[in-house]
């Protein structure tokens, strides 16, 4: 039989009948009923469909260790925000609210110690970021791994501009004492662009979208027996809060970094007075039949 656009469904999902694995067949059946529908109603010319795959080329080659232009592209659609969102409907509701990724999580940080700075450039607003680590009822988890990573004030981070930011910038891997607590220093963190020199961004640029995001730090929080939460907390009153390119903002991850004229803190933690100061308590859900 001729292969037809009325019955192209059906001979690809025939293909893939012996699919061993429930769960693949499901993904790739899904996939094909969705890819056809999407031709048969936008009917792309073979140019057209030529295009499309040297953009995903493109995107491929734009990738590498310190660049991750495939989740820069699943940002942007939205797609990473709504995996999230559909996480996040599994947890509980009084654990911290997730975001996305990112790409720039693609250096390890380095391990520091509690009260650290993480800025080793010394150009921007200093801050003191503090919090804890609890579970929803409100018991402290001691040792729970706090890894975070930002932009510096001019809004790169260091992979991105290695001659002005020696590598592990802005980046930071804390454990919280025995209370669950923990607290780190750095800079107030700017508000930027994604990057726009790729593919991506010349589809930005071709739809008439900003490529910027609001000023946040990343967080990843972890610790046995618990489900590790990726997030962000958000600068209060920074642009673009209200049209993140990526769509990530929640309002119950933005804090009010808030000026201090504490003396004795800012000389008992190695800081300038007067300094910014922010708290993010992150609760833990717990991972299902943990022993904790």
């Amino acid at each position: 039989m001729d292969f037809s656009e009325k019955d192209s469904v059906d001979a690809v999902l025939a293909s893939f009948a012996d699919t061993p694995d429930p769960r693949l067949r499901e993904v790739v059946e899904s996939l094909v009923r969705h890819l056809h529908g999407f031709l048969r109603e936008t009917r792309p010319s073979i140019a057209e469909w030529e295009r499309g795959i040297e953009f995903l080329t493109a995107i491929g080659q734009k990738c590498d260790e310190h660049r991750q232009e495939f989740i820069l592209f699943s940002d942007v659609l939205g797609a990473s925000m709504l995996v999230e969102t559909m996480e996040a409907q599994r947890q509980a509701q009084d654990a911290t609210a997730s975001t996305v990724l990112g790409p720039f999580h693609v250096v390890r940080s380095p391990e520091r110690a509690l009260g650290d700075t993480i800025d080793s450039v010394g150009t921007g607003e200093p801050c003191l970021i503090e919090g804890s680590v609890a579970d929803p009822d409100g018991s402290p988890v001691p040792g729970a791994r706090i890894d975070v990573w930002q932009a510096d004030d001019h809004g790169y981070y260091d992979v991105q501009v290695p001659d002005a930011q020696p590598l592990g910038n802005g980046r930071g891997l804390f454990t919280a004492d025995d209370e669950g607590r923990f607290w780190f220093r750095s800079i107030v963190p700017a508000h930027y662009p994604i990057p726009t020199d790729g593919p991506v961004g010349a589809l930005l640029a071709a739809t008439k979208r900003h490529p910027y995001r609001p000023a946040h730090v990343h967080f990843i929080v972890e610790a046995p027996g618990y489900v590790p939460v990726t997030t962000h907390v958000f600068v209060q009153g920074s642009a673009y809060l209200d049209s993140d390119a990526v769509f990530a903002v929640k309002q119950s991850l933005v804090r009010d970094f808030a000026p201090s004229d504490d003396a004795a803190t800012a000389a008992r933690l190695g800081l300038p007075n007067p300094f910014r100061r922010a708290r993010f308590d992150v609760v833990l859900q717990p991972a299902a039949g943990a022993d904790r």
